[in-house]
């Protein structure tokens, strides 16, 4: 082998390395150096033969802190991904992002991804079989008859829509919540923005985003029920609303009626338009993308949630718990009522009608007392790890009373709308003839956490008699994974299941949803769901005792009845 090197030739009478000179030494480089191909295993080329030949699908999506991008194979496994970082800004009182940003972070973080592609597989991404975009739901973009942005983009998060959403919820006897793109359009016009009356056309970021690239002004169902109430039987805009709004709004007399500046309503499966020679600019820096790629419908996060957890058929479900908590599941019929504030109605990307019960409060405050718990035993002259000291915390629950021993905490770092609060006090309350032990103070932080969940799925359980055959858990509340899905079927009283192959999350359903448009074969999206995507996914179910549910019972009585020791310190406590 060494022979095939002049130079080596010429100093073979050298004894050690240390002996050649810069020549030599860049003469074995050239020896054992390989290409990238080289390098590759048959896997990784069968990869980059898929992603030359243009048969690799995308989703990427908007969340509120990250832009991510994933690309998948046609088994719908993550091949590469990208990710871009950014957070809103408050600008007059108005929580937004600048078209600047929007577009920044959508070429950014595509860029990360085909950075990605090109350093594992050696492969410059051209074409793509199918693209699907998905964001954060609800909020305002309005448009004006030359397509200009009439006033900076106001988020979900927005809380200034209070009147409006009191309104209209009373018109239609129907939940709007505050973030709903219908309560900000009627909120301009009770401030009598002068804009309103130039409005052409509004939507969400996801709309947005899908139209900049394909030039269609469309959305999936999942995300326009975010917008507006949907009518499940047509599986459109329900226009008797339609009609209430504008006759509340005819004394205006705007050039616009309701209906005309809407995005066209698309269900999932359903094509939503392709890759424009504009869309490339603006999503490809480089200009290598090819133009006339397929786009599945636009969705918001709260669909792809469903997507990626195996969710959108009837009597399934499923539950993010982090810094927040809350459940959708997806109903037979519809529900009798409106509980406004308590239980929002969005839809599936297919259109099924789906409940969600949203609390803000869940993990914050066990996470203050865990950090302080890991401070003590620092005190103490002792180190523990951050993971460490979670697992062998929570972990204390399993060994608990089932009730907590009557210990009562409340979690309310913040207001709490489904159970009426506007503020919160973080309590922890106990009678002396409790067992306060370690054991039950974890259990029942852990219990407080789901409280005010529990307290809007009573709603569903109790006075609408939902069923429920499957719930999927996911997100912080679960790293803990066996403590977490007890304590969480305890409070549900239905099995609780985690996905051991958790895919990307939201980008990663909306990948799925994109390959879903180019390869179904007549069949529903739950089918799909079903026999394609997760047929061979594993699962780690758990099924709560009746010992486990009655405890939790016991502790929830216990909570609601507590709940006056919570306002009382609201009121005293400034």
């Amino acid at each position: 082998m060494y022979f095939n090197c002049p130079l080596i030739l010429q100093n073979k009478q050298k004894q050690s390395l240390l002996e050649f000179g810069i020549d030599d030494i860049m003469c074995f480089k050239g020896l054992f150096k390989k290409t990238k191909g080289e390098n590759m295993t048959n896997e990784t080329k069968k990869i980059a033969e898929f992603i030359a030949n243009g048969n690799a699908v995308m989703g990427l999506e908007f969340g509120s802190t990250r832009i991510k991008a994933v690309l998948i194979d046609d088994e719908h496994k993550p091949i590469a991904s990208g990710a871009f970082d950014w957070e809103n800004s408050l600008e007059n009182g108005i929580w937004t992002y600048s078209l600047d940003e929007i577009h920044n972070g959508l070429a950014t973080c595509y860029a990360n991804m085909k950075k990605d592609v090109k350093d594992k597989y050696g492969v410059t991404l051209k074409k793509m079989k199918a693209v699907g975009i998905s964001a954060m739901m609800h909020g305002y973009l309005s448009f004006d008859k030359n397509d200009k942005l009439l006033v900076p983009f106001r988020t979900w998060r927005n809380t200034i829509t209070g009147k409006a959403s009191e309104e209209l919820s009373k018109l239609f006897n129907y939940p709007i919540p505050e973030r709903w793109s219908i309560s900000h359009l009627y909120q301009a016009i009770l401030n009598k923005e002068p804009h309103v009356k130039d409005v052409s056309f509004f939507t969400t970021l996801a709309g947005y985003v899908h139209w900049q690239l394909t030039g269609e002004k469309v959305l999936g169902i999942g995300d326009a029920s975010g917008m507006f109430p949907i009518d499940i039987s047509t599986k459109n805009y329900n226009k008797t609303m339609i009609k209430k709004f504008d006759e509340l709004t005819a004394k205006e007399k705007f050039a616009w009626k309701l209906e005309n500046i809407f995005p066209k309503i698309l269900l999932a499966g359903e094509k939503a338009g392709t890759l424009t020679e504009k869309g490339i600019k603006l999503l490809d820096r480089d200009g290598d993308l090819a133009s006339g790629i397929p786009f599945a419908p636009p969705e918001g996060d709260a669909g792809t949630g469903m997507v990626a957890t195996n969710s959108v058929k009837e009597r399934t479900g499923n539950v993010s718990a982090g810094t927040s908590v809350f459940a959708m599941i997806v109903l037979e019929k519809d529900l009798s009522k409106a509980y406004n504030g308590k239980i929002d109605l969005v839809t599936t990307p297919s259109g099924s009608l789906t409940a969600m019960a949203h609390a803000n409060n869940c993990t914050g405050e066990y996470d203050n007392w865990i950090r302080l718990f890991g401070q003590a035993i620092e005190a103490c002259g002792f180190k523990i790890g951050k993971g460490d000291l979670y697992e062998n915390l929570l972990a204390k629950a399993l060994e608990a009373d089932k009730d907590c021993g009557g210990l009562v905490p409340y979690n309310y770092i913040s207001g709490e709308s489904m159970t009426g609060f506007s503020e919160g006090r973080p309590l922890f309350v106990r009678t002396q003839k409790n067992t306060f032990n370690l054991a039950n103070f974890m259990r029942a932080q852990l219990f407080t956490s789901l409280g005010a969940l529990r307290t809007g799925m009573d709603i569903l359980f109790n006075q609408e008699n939902v069923k429920i055959d499957k719930l999927t858990g996911h997100g912080g509340f679960f790293k803990t994974q066996k403590v977490g899905l007890l304590m969480m079927s305890a409070a549900m009283h239905t099995p609780i299941s985690a996905l051991e192959t958790a895919g990307e999350g939201g980008p990663w359903g909306m990948a799925v949803l994109a390959a879903y448009l180019v390869n179904k074969k007549n069949e529903t999206l739950d089918e799909y769901l079903e026999k394609t995507v997760f047929a061979n996914s594993k699962a780690v179910t758990v099924n709560a005792t009746k010992e486990d549910i009655d405890g939790f019972n016991k502790f929830f009585e216990n909570y609601t009845k507590g709940l006056a020791v919570e306002k009382a310190a609201v009121e005293s406590l400034a």
